[in-house]
């Protein structure tokens, strides 16, 4: 969408009428986000009277900042001259419950002439979205936000905020003020949250929201880290997003669900195939399965991911689906028998969150579109543990996914489904940055590439 004088007008009137609410909230300042090729949430903060000018006109950041790695350092190829216009989405500014006197908004980012910049991932995002709304698909999204709570250290090391055990109520008791200040601040801020549990890892929990449109479901993914992050500050401690915070241990995932209905019936079950999927549903199946390794790119993006993504961890090491199986790149979620037509809905296990959610929800749309109405059908699903049954699989054609970021980008400049639809001003500046990043590390040990992302998600 171009930005000409009615567009402006209008979001400058969205903004309006949205500063009265705010300042009776004792609002001061707005932080605007947009996410970047390295997967870190970047800001620029402007005065609660200064929304108004934002919303139609925007703020200035460089494009440099697509060439960012995770260290800082910029890959070659970043430019110092140029600027874009970040443009806060009014509709999604929210009063941040961790953060007394601040407000949150996402952006999109324009060119100074006003036209959509073509690496703006959540633009990306939100023309895949449009795609699949063109073809009568009520799509939603949500994503797991797993996060290890470390002690607030001054040397950067990870000691565990606590000791109880996995999934255990000694953990949440341990931390129970905290948790609860997790719930009370995401309610604040209208986030449904589902559940918040102790997971597996040391320190370890993980907050599951409801699903939303996909735009929505990755600015909400964005919301909650920061969220998560600054109530851990407020208690003293650290929150740790990365994909591994102790080398050789289990990883914080980033799994994303994905329901799909169409004229308002779910299309993930009550079908004639197999656990009631429809042919509609399972060709959009289908296609996410065949694309995994190019997706792996985009979702598992980091050197980190490669030590999380292992096989016998939960983290969906091979290609394969599988009806609840957690060792399945690819879960299907069937739902309690008499509520299948709800909560039919597949995961997404083998994506982290060093990746951007925008880029994420959009590849993944591409990868199911490009199925859709072609008949495409999912093989054989696996049961068990893949990492047990190699040789069979691997007659069947099942393989491990790829195993480095260099493999990945490789599946990923080979897809007829992802590459066209990221489009190559976005694809070549995601590989540039991708490619700088896995060289910065070339060399590293597990534990040298775990000390120096540990804190940067």
């Amino acid at each position: 969408m171009t930005l000409d004088a009615e567009e402006r007008e209008r979001r400058a009137a969205q903004a309006r009428d949205a500063v009265p609410a705010l300042a009776g909230r004792q609002v001061d300042a707005v932080a605007l986000t947009f996410v970047d090729n390295s997967g870190v949430a970047r800001t620029k903060t402007i005065p609660l009277a200064g929304l108004e000018r934002a919303a139609a006109w925007g703020v200035g950041m460089s494009p440099a900042f697509d060439a960012f790695l995770v260290d800082d350092s910029i890959a070659p190829g970043g430019r110092p001259d140029g600027d874009l216009r970040l443009l806060p989405d009014i509709g999604r500014l929210t009063a941040l419950a961790a953060q007394p006197g601040w407000a949150w908004a996402p952006a999109d980012r324009y060119t100074q002439d006003g036209e959509p910049y073509p690496v703006c991932q959540r633009l990306f995002a939100t023309e895949l979205a449009a795609r699949a709304a063109g073809q009568d698909l009520d799509v939603r999204m949500g994503f797991e936000v797993e996060w290890a709570v470390g002690e607030g250290r001054p040397d950067d090391e990870f000691v565990p905020a606590c000791r109880g055990p996995a999934y255990g109520m000694t953990r949440l008791i341990e931390l129970s003020d905290y948790c609860r200040d997790v719930h009370t601040a995401l309610a604040a801020q209208s986030v449904p949250v589902l559940q918040v549990h102790p997971e597996y890892a040391a320190g370890q929990y993980e907050v599951s929201v409801a699903p939303d449109d996909p735009v929505g479901a990755a600015d909400t993914a964005v919301l909650v880290r920061e969220t998560i992050r600054a109530v851990s500050a407020r208690h003293g401690l650290r929150a740790s997003f990365a994909p591994v915070v102790a080398a050789g241990t289990v990883g914080n995932g980033g799994h994303v669900h994905v329901s799909l209905r169409r004229d308002g019936v779910s299309l993930l079950a009550g079908g004639g195939g197999r656990y009631g999927l429809t042919d509609a549903g399972e060709a959009f199946l289908a296609g996410v399965l065949a694309e995994l390794p190019a997706l792996l790119a985009i979702g598992a993006p980091t050197v980190a991911s490669y030590l999380r993504l292992v096989p016998s961890h939960w983290a969906g090491a091979y290609q394969c689906w599988g009806r609840e199986n957690r060792e399945a790149a690819l879960r299907l979620v069937t739902g309690s028998t008499g509520e299948q037509d709800r909560g039919a809905n597949a995961e997404v296990k083998c994506f982290d969150q060093s990746a951007n959610p925008y880029l994420v929800v959009g590849a993944v749309l591409a990868a199911g579109l490009s199925r859709l109405g072609t008949g495409a059908r999912l093989p054989d699903e696996v049961t068990g543990d893949p990492a047990g049954q190699e040789t069979e699989l691997a007659r069947r054609g099942v393989h491990r996914l790829p195993q480095t970021v260099e493999d990945a980008l490789a599946a990923l400049s080979r897809s007829e489904a992802l590459r066209p639809a990221l489009g190559e001003p976005r694809y070549e500046s995601f590989v540039d940055t991708r490619r700088a990043e896995a060289e910065l590390f070339g060399g590293s040990t597990p534990d040298e590439v775990v000390a120096a992302t540990r804190w940067r998600y």
